[in-house]
């Protein structure tokens, strides 16, 4: 099989959906090539087969649709800081942005005037409307220049898109103007107009000047507002790529040197002084410091991070040294990433948005046609040729759907980028509507539910170990022997007791040893010290027997000291709940699923988490392994339930991967990460319950902008055809359709964690 290439391409010059359409179908054409052209972000991501195409080649595709191409992240154009203006899709759209603004003001300071003579009989002196007629024309050819150019390049590929019928609507009023004026008697001296919400005049004494220059700027305006609300849509995208350090501190034969971040290579040093991002991802070689990563999992508190301990580029050291050995540079870094999933979930399509596009595909030449049939029909009826013609112009003006190429893409581009904010990573707009139909979430429990890591919940003391410091006592003799072994168990022997206020640095036992079976042992203090499993019949009775049955049946481990052959105490280990987790749960239930516990874990540890959690025991599977994960899912899944699946170890992936939505632990593995269709940055539960809100917000987003375009030409189209709307009126309420559309799609920067 042929190895694809990838290519992202910036394209520009493109006005609607349409015109995103055609470019794509041009690029499909080519043998090899798969691509996905997205309006809203006005990129081009393009898999091609080196053997048949190019970069270069993929780029004159597009400009042969007669629209611009470039490369995006080339290194030509050392795009490092979308500020400084070197970004091509940013410098594009602000240079866009300044034409139409330019286009704009011209057009309503000309258009301005002459909407005022018609509109009031009072300000009409002899010749007026000559006069509006030489700033109509310049209204028409500068302020509409877009438009017919862009209407002139789709002609030629023998295509149409909304600017077909904006240009179409507005040359269209503009002639009959002249013609009414030449051969009419609308250019008579004195002739005398007022402005109306119909049109029906029978006579040719009324022209349509203003609403060309009104109709013109409104568009103008409106698309204006569509260049900015898109570049603040894609803000979030940018911050996050602004977030990364600039340059790095490297430690050369214990030198320090400062180098830009480009030339960091794997297994470098670097050194991070406190207040400074962390120049990339990597291991802690030396110090200990608070790391702030609130930038990239949304937590507010720090981390505590020692030698040992992986960190995260782009995050902030609070407080020490560090010297940190960097494990992944470029692309590979955990924010690369991060900007990897986002870009590609804003620039892919929801279904919703591709039947949007297939409806767009149709509808200019089918409102053209409407717009015939609609002249034929008054002048059939004999209505005459001026409402005749002026209903046309006014079906086409209303009917261009900008609003409905913008009511998906807008809120994606919004949604994606406020939930990057937020350290929830949406892979796709197809996961937007697998949201909308979960009823059921399916939780792991080792470090998504619970901490993910053993800590000491008690100590329980035989008779004989009284006094108030025994307990402190038989902890430290305990982590002594401990201190020599790597098991889960032991590390959380050993950190309890370094936190106790007498603690010192704990000697490890002498004379250590494993006994197989049975735990370790060693000599503490002249005392032999065993700890491990409780042996033989005390097991079953004796003074402590309750409490070792207790710690069993509650999921804990409970842990035998033995001081000299005695049994002195048992130590309670357990895996901790994460203080979220119940207010996550509660928070998914109010989302209408009904939460499921599953695990690899016993079933005494599995039910006391659910219960703490306030999971029903009905809904709990426990000691399954990962191929059981899958199997419980897809059982889930055939009783006719829509599931999602939280987890974080690589022992979800599989499940990950089955459910209808997998959502995975930030802290987790990458191959759960790779798996899940929404990674959460952090290892908070409640995070999973905000990914589903946030979604399903923009989801709703997006319905309610579809409605709004759709309602609106539905209901608005006939009106026209019948003559009872002004083209005037009928460009105004086009162009703030589409603004309100996008400043719908902008309430999603608003959303707040729960």
């Amino acid at each position: 099989m042929t190895n694809l290439a990838h290519l992202d391409l910036g394209v520009s010059g493109m006005t609607c959906t349409s015109c995103s359409s055609r470019v794509q179908r041009k690029l499909n054409k080519v043998d090899g090539v798969t691509a996905n052209v997205n309006f809203a972000t006005e990129t081009a991501a393009i898999d091609y087969d080196p053997a048949t195409a190019n970069p270069e080649s993929l780029i004159e595709v597009v400009r042969g649709a007669g629209y611009n191409a470039f490369t995006m992240g080339d290194d030509s154009s050392d795009a490092e800081d979308p500020e400084d203006g070197s970004d091509p899709t940013a410098a594009a759209r602000a240079q866009e942005s300044r034409d139409l603004l330019r286009r704009t003001l011209i057009s309503a300071a000309l258009s301005t005037p002459v909407m005022l003579v018609s509109m009031l009989p009072s300000l009409q002196f002899d010749n007026w409307q000559w006069a509006a007629a030489i700033l109509a024309t310049i209204v028409y050819i500068f302020g509409g220049a877009p438009f017919h150019k862009a209407t002139w390049a789709n002609l030629r590929h023998g295509s149409f898109t909304m600017d077909t019928l904006i240009s179409i609507g507005t040359t269209a009023a503009y002639f009959w103007s002249l013609y009414a004026m030449f051969f009419g008697t609308a250019g008579q001296p004195g002739m005398k107009m007022h402005m109306e919400l119909m049109s029906n005049h029978a006579q040719m004494d009324h022209i349509y000047l203003e609403s060309v220059g009104m109709v013109i700027t409104f568009l103008l305006l409106g698309r204006w507002f569509e260049v900015k609300a898109k570049g603040q849509s894609s803000e979030a995208l940018r911050t996050l790529l602004g977030m990364g350090a600039k340059d790095a501190t490297l430690l050369v034969d214990g030198a320090e040197k400062r180098v830009p971040i480009t030339q960091l290579q794997v297994g470098d040093v670097f050194v991070v002084r406190p207040g400074e991002k962390i120049a990339t991802d990597g291991v802690v070689e030396a110090g200990a410091s608070a790391v702030d990563e609130s930038m990239l999992t949304g937590e507010s508190m720090p981390v505590e991070v020692k030698a040992g301990d992986h960190v995260t580029g782009a995050t902030l050291n609070s407080a020490g040294r560090l010297e940190v050995r960097a494990t992944k540079v470029g692309a590979d870094t955990t924010l690369a990433q991060m900007a990897k999933l986002v870009t590609d979930a804003q620039a892919s399509k929801a279904p919703v948005q591709r039947l949007v596009d297939k409806i767009a595909q149709v509808f200019v030449p089918v409102v053209i046609i409407i717009a015939a049939l609609t002249l034929l029909a008054h002048l059939i009826f004999g209505d005459g040729v001026a409402p005749a013609f002026i209903a046309a112009v006014a079906v086409l003006i209303i009917a261009c759907p900008c609003a409905m190429g913008l009511a998906t893409p807008t809120a994606i581009l919004v949604g994606t980028g406020r939930g990057a904010q937020l350290g929830l990573l949406i892979k796709g707009p197809e996961v937007l509507e697998s949201t909308k139909k979960v009823d059921t979430i399916v939780m792991d429990k080792t470090g998504t539910i619970t901490e993910g890591k053993m800590t000491v919940a008690r100590v329980h003391l035989a008779q004989q170990m009284g006094g108030s410091t025994a307990e402190s006592r038989l902890l430290l003799l305990a982590a002594a022997v401990e201190a020599g072994s790597e098991h889960p168990i032991a590390k959380a022997i050993v950190s309890a007791a370094q936190d106790l206020p007498q603690a010192g640095r704990i000697e490890p036992a002498s004379d250590f040893h494993s006994v197989a079976g049975q735990g370790v042992e060693g000599t503490v203090d002249g005392h032999r010290v065993r700890v491990g499993r409780i042996e033989g019949e005390q097991a079953a009775r004796g003074e402590l027997a309750a409490t070792f049955q207790a710690a069993e049946a509650e999921g804990a481990t409970p842990v035998a000291v033995y001081v000299d052959d005695t049994l002195a105490g048992i130590i309670d280990v357990r895996d901790t709940v994460k203080p979220t987790s119940a207010a996550a749960v509660a928070k998914l239930r109010e989302l209408g699923l009904t939460p499921h516990l599953l695990t690899g874990d016993n079933e005494g540890a599995a039910r006391a988490v659910a219960k703490a959690v306030g999971i029903a025991n009905a809904d709990v599977t426990a000691g399954v392994l990962p191929s059981g994960k899958v199997a419980v899912i897809r059982h889930l899944q055939e009783e006719g339930k829509t599931v999602a699946m939280v987890g974080d170890g690589v022992n979800d992936a599989a499940a990950l991967a089955q459910a209808d939505l997998g959502l995975a632990m930030g802290a987790g593995t990458d191959v759960a990460i790779e798996a899940s269709d929404i990674t959460l940055m952090n290892s908070d539960l409640r995070s999973a319950a905000d990914a589903i809100r946030l979604s399903r917000r923009t989801l709703r987003i997006i319905k309610g902008n579809l409605f709004w375009a759709f309602a609106y030409n539905v209901l608005l189209i006939p009106v026209a055809a019948l003559g009872l709307l002004n083209p005037l009126f009928a460009g105004i309420a086009m162009a703030f359709s589409s603004v309100f559309v996008v400043s719908n799609s902008l309430r999603l920067r608003n959303f707040q964690s729960s």
